[in-house]
C-alpha cells in the first residue's frame, strides 16, 4: 500500500476509533446499571442453553449463572464446553450450578440422545435457550443431509424443543428463548427449495434459517396457549463472536475492520443482554411469540407474521426430522 494510503487507513482508523470509544463507555455506563440490578432471579431453575461454550452463548450462562440458576452447556465440542465451565465455575464462585452435556445440533441422532438423557435424568426444566448457530458457511449438508444453515439453526433447534416440550410442560410456567437475527429480513421460504440443492448463497441460506427462527417462535406460541409455557425470540445486534469465521476479509482492509468492530459492535456480554432478559425478567412473565432486541419488543416485516406460512413450514419440518412419516 503506498504511504498515502496508509495515512489515510490510519487517520480513518483513529476516527472511528475515537467515535467507536465514546459509544462503547455510554454502553459501559448502561451495562454497569443493569448488572447491579440484577438478583437471585433464578436460584432453584434449570436452564439449558445451545452453544454455551463461547460467544453469546457463554455470556448468557455467565449471567444466569450470577442469578443463581442450575446451567447446562449443551455442546457440540465436549472439550472445548468443560474449560468453558471450569472459568464460569470460577467466575461465578458460589453462585449457581453449571454441568456439561453433549449435543451436536447437525446429527438428529445426536439431539434425540441428548433429550432422551435430559427427559431421564432431569426433573424439571425451566428455560430452553435455543442460541447456537451456523453464519454464512460455504455449501455442505449436515449428518441427515441437510444444508448445514437450515439444518443447524432450524431443524435441529426444532426437534430439540419437540423432544423437551414436555417436561417444560410439567416444569410451567416455563420459557423458550429462540435467538434469531435482524438478517431474517432478508430470507425467503422456498418450499420447492428448502436444502438449496438448486440454488445457494451462503447470506440468503443464513438469512432464510433465521426467518424460519422466528416463524417457528411464532407458530409454537399458538401451539402453546394455555400450557404455561411461552416462547419469545430475539435478535442480539451485531456482536463480536468468532461466528463470522467463514466470512474472509481482505489482508488490507482487516485492520479498520478490526478497529470497527472494536468500537461498534457489541460486546458477547451486552449481546446476551436479551437471552437474559426474556429468560429471567418477571416483565416478560406470561409473554409469547413475540420478537425482541435490547430488551424490547420490536416490529416484525409481514413475511415474518405470515401464520400459512409458518404453519406450512412447521408441517414439513415435522416430516424432515422424522417426526412424522
Amino acid at each position: 500500500m503506498a504511504a498515502g494510503g496508509s495515512s489515510a487507513l490510519m487517520v480513518a482508523a483513529a476516527a472511528v476509533a475515537l467515535g467507536g470509544g465514546l459509544i462503547l463507555v455510554a454502553r459501559r455506563l448502561m451495562s454497569s446499571n443493569v448488572r447491579a440490578a440484577a438478583s437471585a432471579l433464578m436460584r432453584g431453575k434449570t436452564v439449558i442453553i445451545t452453544g454455551a461454550n463461547c460467544g453469546i452463548g457463554r455470556a448468557t450462562a455467565a449471567e444466569l449463572l450470577r442469578q443463581q440458576a442450575r446451567v447446562i452447556l449443551a455442546c457440540r465440542d465436549r472439550d472445548r464446553a468443560e474449560e468453558a465451565a471450569r472459568e464460569l465455575r470460577l467466575e461465578a464462585g458460589d453462585s449457581g450450578e453449571i454441568s456439561v452435556r453433549e449435543l451436536d445440533l447437525s446429527s438428529l441422532h445426536s439431539v434425540r440422545r441428548f433429550c432422551q438423557e435430559v427427559v431421564k435424568e432431569e426433573t424439571r426444566l425451566d428455560v430452553l435457550i435455543n442460541n447456537a448457530g451456523v453464519f454464512q458457511c460455504p455449501y455442505m449438508k449436515t449428518e441427515d443431509g441437510f444444508e448445514m444453515q437450515f439444518g443447524v439453526n432450524h431443524l435441529g433447534h426444532f426437534l430439540l424443543t419437540h423432544l423437551l416440550i414436555g417436561l417444560l410442560k410439567s416444569s410451567a410456567p416455563s420459557r423458550i428463548v429462540v435467538v434469531s437475527s435482524k438478517l431474517y429480513k432478508y430470507g425467503e421460504i422456498n418450499f420447492d427449495d428448502l436444502n438449496s440443492e438448486k440454488s445457494y448463497s451462503r447470506s440468503f441460506g443464513y438469512s432464510r434459517s433465521k426467518l424460519a427462527n422466528v416463524l417457528f417462535t411464532r407458530e409454537l406460541a399458538r401451539r402453546l396457549e394455555g400450557t404455561g409455557v411461552t416462547v419469545n425470540v430475539l435478535h442480539p445486534g451485531i456482536v463480536r463472536t468468532n461466528l463470522g469465521r467463514h466470512i474472509n476479509i481482505p489482508v488490507l482492509i482487516k485492520p479498520l475492520f478490526n478497529v470497527v468492530s472494536w468500537a461498534f459492535f457489541k460486546t458477547p456480554e451486552e449481546g446476551a443482554r436479551t437471552s437474559v432478559y426474556l429468560a429471567s425478567s418477571p416483565e416478560v412473565e406470561g409473554v409469547s411469540g413475540k420478537y425482541f432486541g435490547d430488551c424490547k419488543e420490536e416490529d416484525l416485516l409481514p413475511k415474518a407474521m405470515d401464520d400459512l406460512v409458518a404453519r406450512k413450514l412447521w408441517d414439513i419440518s415435522e416430516v424432515m426430522v422424522g417426526l412424522i412419516k
